[in-house]
C-alpha cells in the first residue's frame, strides 16, 4: 500500500512538472506572439510610410515628366492659358511667367478658368497653431512656395493685381504689448471690437477673436515669413491661416514699346538689340531677357536711332534773275523734292513733320548803283527773321557780282514755313543774278532728325 501511495505521489509530481513545463512553453509562446504582433504592427507602419513615399515619388516623377513634355510657347499666366484653350477646366496647370527657354523652370499653379486668376500654392495654407511663447515674434515660420521667387516676381510683373489673404484667430494673444503698432482690417474699416485699438487681437477679452485682411502691395508680396508671439498664458492661443498668392489681370501695352520691359511684357524672350520709343526719338537698347526687369543688366542703353517716318529733302534752283524785295524767292527747277515739302511757285518750304532740319541758300548778288549799295538775303520762318547775310560796296559807281550764302539748323513743328527774301537799296538797279545755263541761285534743305513720337 505504501508503495502505491509513493508511486502515486511520484506520478503527481511528474504531472505537476509537466504542467509547469507546458505553462512555461505557453508563456513563451505568448511572448513570441506579442513580439510577432509588434513586429507586424511595425511592418504595417513602415509599409504605410513606404506607400506615402512611393506616392510622393510618383507625384514628383509625374510632375517632372509633365514638365519635360510641356510644349514650346507655354503660356505665361493662367489668363493666357485660358485664351489659348478655353475648354480647359479649373485646376492645377503649368505656366512659365518668365518666358519659355529662359530663366527658371515652369511652375505648377492653380488656374481659375472662370476669372483667369493664377494662384501660387505654398506649404502653410492650413490653419497652424503658434503654440506658447512670451516675446513678440518668438514664433517664426518660413513660407515655402512651389515656385521659384524669380517666377513669382515675373508673374506679379505681368499681372495688374496680386493679393494674399491672412487670418489670425487669437485669444489673449496681442501682436505686441504696445497696442498701437499694427493696423488690421477692422482698424481700417473702423469696426474693431474695442474702438480704442486697431486690431481685435489687442482686446483683453476671454472670447475668441479674429483679425483678417488682404495684402495687395506688390512690394511686400509674396509673404515669405510669419512671426507671432505673446502667447505665454495657459489661456492664450493663436492660429494663423495664410492664403495663396493670387494674381489677376494681364498688364497690357498701349502704344509702341518704350523699354526692354515693354518688350518683355508683350512676349519677347530673345536677347539682342532692339529699337524702342524714347521721349522724342527712337532709341537703341540691348535687352538681356535671361534676367527680370528689376535685375541689374536687364536693359542697356546704346544710343539714338535715325528713324524717319518718311524722307524729306529738296534742292531747287532759279533760271533767271530776281529783283522783287520782301517776297519769298520762287524757283524754276526742282533737282530733288522728296516729300514735296518745297513749293516752287511760292518758294515756301512747309515742314511736313516735326523735327530738326538743315537749310542752305547760296546766290549771286548783282550790285548796280551810282552810289554805295548793300544787298541782303534773309532767312524767314513763319514771318520771323532767322538770319541774314549781305554784301556792300561803298565806292560808287558800282557794277559788280558778289556771292551770298546762308545756313541754318532749325527745330520745326509740323506746318512751320520757311523761305528766303532779298533786300537792296531802292535807288539801285540790283538783283539776284541768274542766267539760264548756270543756275547761280541754289536752295537746299533736309530733315536731320524726326521727332518720331509726335509724328506717330
Amino acid at each position: 500500500m505504501k508503495q502505491d501511495v509513493t508511486s502515486l505521489k511520484s506520478t503527481a509530481i511528474e504531472q505537476q512538472a509537466k504542467v509547469k513545463q507546458l505553462e512555461a512553453k505557453l508563456e513563451l509562446n505568448n511572448e513570441r506572439r506579442q513580439d510577432l504582433a509588434l513586429k507586424v504592427t511595425q511592418l504595417e507602419t513602415k509599409n504605410v510610410q513606404l506607400e506615402v513615399k512611393l506616392q510622393d515619388q510618383e507625384r514628383i516623377l509625374t510632375s517632372l515628366l509633365e514638365a519635360a513634355e510641356l510644349p514650346i510657347g507655354i503660356p505665361r499666366t493662367c489668363r493666357e492659358l485660358r485664351a489659348a484653350d478655353p475648354s480647359l477646366p479649373s485646376g492645377m496647370h503649368w505656366i512659365d511667367p518668365d518666358g519659355h527657354g529662359v530663366g527658371d523652370n515652369p511652375i505648377y499653379v492653380y488656374c481659375d478658368m472662370t476669372s483667369g486668376s493664377t494662384s501660387v500654392v505654398h506649404d502653410s495654407e492650413s490653419s497652424i497653431n503658434v503654440g506658447h511663447c512670451a516675446d513678440a515674434g518668438c514664433y517664426s515660420r518660413s513660407i515655402n512656395y512651389n515656385s521659384s521667387m524669380g517666377q513669382i516676381k515675373a508673374l506679379m510683373e505681368l499681372s495688374t493685381e496680386c493679393h494674399q489673404s491672412i487670418r489670425y484667430d487669437c485669444n489673449y494673444a496681442p501682436f505686441d504689448n504696445t497696442g498701437g503698432v499694427h493696423t488690421c482690417q477692422c482698424g481700417i474699416d473702423g469696426n474693431c471690437v474695442d474702438s480704442a485699438v486697431k486690431c481685435n487681437c489687442y482686446t483683453i477679452s476671454p472670447i475668441q477673436l479674429v483679425d483678417d485682411g488682404v495684402i495687395t502691395d506688390k512690394n511686400v508680396l509674396p509673404i515669405t515669413r510669419l512671426n507671432f508671439g505673446r502667447t505665454q498664458l495657459e489661456t492664450s492661443s493663436g492660429v494663423h491661416t495664410l492664403g495663396r498668392l493670387v494674381c489677376t489681370g494681364l498688364v497690357t501695352l498701349t502704344g509702341l514699346p518704350k523699354s526692354c520691359q515693354d518688350l518683355w511684357l508683350i512676349g519677347h524672350t530673345l536677347n539682342g538689340f532692339y529699337y524702342v520709343m524714347g521721349s522724342a526719338k527712337m532709341e537703341s537698347v540691348y535687352c538681356d531677357f535671361t534676367k527680370l526687369p528689376d535685375d541689374a543688366g536687364f536693359q542697356k542703353w546704346i544710343g539714338y536711332a535715325d528713324v524717319k517716318s518718311a524722307p524729306v529733302h529738296f534742292y531747287v534752283q532759279r533760271n533767271s534773275s530776281f529783283s522783287t524785295m520782301y517776297t519769298p524767292i520762287p524757283y524754276d527747277l526742282a533737282v530733288m523734292n522728296e516729300g514735296h515739302a518745297m513749293d516752287l511757285t511760292s518758294g515756301i518750304f512747309t515742314a511736313p513733320r516735326p523735327g530738326i532740319y538743315f537749310f542752305s541758300f547760296a546766290g549771286t548778288a548783282y550790285l548796280s548803283s551810282s552810289s554805295p549799295v548793300a544787298f541782303h538775303s534773309y532767312l524767314i520762318s513763319n514771318g520771323n527773321l532767322i538770319g541774314a547775310s549781305y554784301v556792300r560796296e561803298d565806292n560808287g559807281p558800282v557794277n559788280q557780282l558778289s556771292p551770298l550764302t546762308l545756313q541754318s539748323t532749325l527745330n520745326l513743328k509740323k506746318g512751320d514755313q520757311l523761305w528766303v527774301e532779298i533786300y537792296y537799296s531802292s535807288s539801285s538797279s540790283s538783283s539776284l543774278y541768274n542766267i539760264s545755263t548756270h543756275h547761280f541761285t541754289h536752295f537746299t534743305g533736309f530733315m536731320l532728325e524726326e521727332e518720331i513720337v509726335a509724328s506717330l
